[in-house]
């Protein structure tokens, strides 16, 4: 039964907050972003109040360039609205305007407050905030944030930041440290626990002692949350540069467990084998792309997280007497089918992984017309990258991929390979369609 309680043990009674001005700060608004100054000054005009807050205060203390401006203002999510015809409102458990200056969003919070017994917006269950629309003042808002780093706020009327939970101080110690009790902090949002390790990454900063002890005791609450927004997270985490360090943060903390048990349960049987050496290379290779300013798929690294599980569902498919083609696409059903359930992933990031392991099978056949076939596949480039892949993971694969890579480099020998003969083809064994297709025994 979902009921409205107070669940923050912050006390209503706060020191006042430490306000710096803006000679002693590096803060610049030459740094930030012309469509959230466009915003913060509108809000000024208004009459409302303007703060540029979070990550990005956060980053231009830090001397890094923010990937995304939010603001927050004491006006309200309607208001907002009718002050800029270029925004709409999202959200149901936390609503907020999204404003557009053509590619860039800027988004824009209203201040919230504590959860009221009063307040029908306010709504938790069983300790866990399944609605986040209690407004309040600046001071409100501070204190029902996350992590203090998290909780600063840039002022456009006087350009001062302002600082009422310390996170001046963990910024400069490079300390990660929750907003109130951490227990009660952590069921109010398990999320947090992802973003405690991606954060701590992030910034190359630690975990405070209080902070990090509660997670290796309340993990399982992860398993709560809806496997949209787990996903949502798991992007967030393993797309931001520093996807090798933070697979094995969240491995120390067993919170990969959580988000991937099929992955998990391999690496712990084949523990030191290559199946953790392919990940090494994949969510290496996945930084090395993204710091040369080069696009990452998602669908690549579902095909890198899930490959394992997928390979050993196959070859027990295979042990029944299964093609290893039709194995594959038997075993990319089950489990798939069983990662979305923990994490919902889109369809086209999960039909992407699908093509790249039917490839790895289709690219042994290099006789005849085939090679000139599989160069069209709209996925031969992703297909032939996890061929490299599994060969630098140490895969016994080499001889194939330095084929392919011949061949990519010199072009021409498509012309002498059309004319050699194919493999001739293998004949279907009787019954193959009455074959059951469920999945082997566990």
């Amino acid at each position: 039964m979902k009921t409205t309680i107070e669940t923050s043990n912050v006390s209503r009674i706060q020191p006042r907050p430490q306000v710096i001005p803006r000679a002693e700060h590096n803060i610049s608004r030459d740094q930030i972003s012309e469509s959230a100054l466009k915003v913060l000054y509108r809000l000024k005009n208004g009459g409302y109040g303007a703060y540029l807050v979070g990550g990005s205060v956060r980053d231009l203390l830090l001397g890094r360039e923010p990937k995304d401006f939010d603001v927050a203002t004491d006006a309200r999510p309607e208001q907002i609205r009718e002050l800029f015809r270029n925004s709409r409102l999202i959200g149901r458990r936390f609503r907020l305007a999204h404003v557009r200056y053509g590619d860039e969003i800027i988004e824009v919070s209203t201040f919230r407050a504590h959860h009221n017994t009063f307040e029908d917006e306010g709504v938790v269950a069983e300790g866990r905030i399944l609605q986040d629309n209690v407004y309040g003042t600046i001071d409100d808002d501070a204190w029902r944030r996350d992590f203090t780093v998290n909780s600063l706020y840039y002022n456009i009327e006087d350009f001062s930041v302002i600082d009422y939970v310390g996170g001046m101080k963990d910024i400069r110690a490079g300390r990660i440290r929750l907003i109130g009790n951490p227990d009660q902090r952590y069921i109010e949002d398990p999320v947090r626990m992802l973003r405690a390790v991606r954060f701590a990454v992030k910034l190359g900063f630690r975990i405070e002692p209080e902070t990090e002890e509660p997670i290796f005791r309340l993990t399982e609450l992860l398993a709560d949350i809806p496997p949209a927004r787990l996903f949502e997270e798991c992007i967030k985490l393993f797309t931001g540069g520093s996807a090798l360090q933070t697979f094995e943060q969240l491995r120390h903390y067993d919170l990969f467990r959580i988000l991937f048990p099929q992955t998990d349960a391999a690496l712990q049987m084949q523990e030191g084998g290559f199946p953790h050496t392919l990940l090494i290379h994949a969510l290496g290779n996945t930084d090395s792309r993204i710091a040369e300013g080069k696009p990452v798929s998602p669908g690549f690294l579902i095909a890198a997280l899930l490959w394992i599980p997928m390979l050993e569902t196959a070859r027990a498919y295979m042990e029944t007497g299964l093609s290893e083609l039709d194995s594959i696409n038997l075993a990319s059903d089950v489990v798939i089918s069983k990662q979305v359930s923990r994490t919902a992933m889109p369809r086209r990031y999960t039909q992407m992984a699908r093509d790249i392991w039917q490839l790895q099978t289709r690219l042994r056949r290099i006789k005849g017309n085939h090679p000139q076939k599989l160069l069209t596949h709209p996925k031969f480039r992703a297909g032939y990258d996890f061929l490299l892949l599994r060969t630098e993971a140490g895969e016994n694969e080499k001889e194939l991929a330095d084929w392919w890579t011949t061949l990519l480099a010199n072009p021409e020998m498509l012309n002498a390979q059309a004319s050699r003969p194919s493999e001739p083809r293998k004949r279907r064994r009787r019954g193959g369609r009455n074959r059951s297709r469920k999945p082997p025994a566990e």
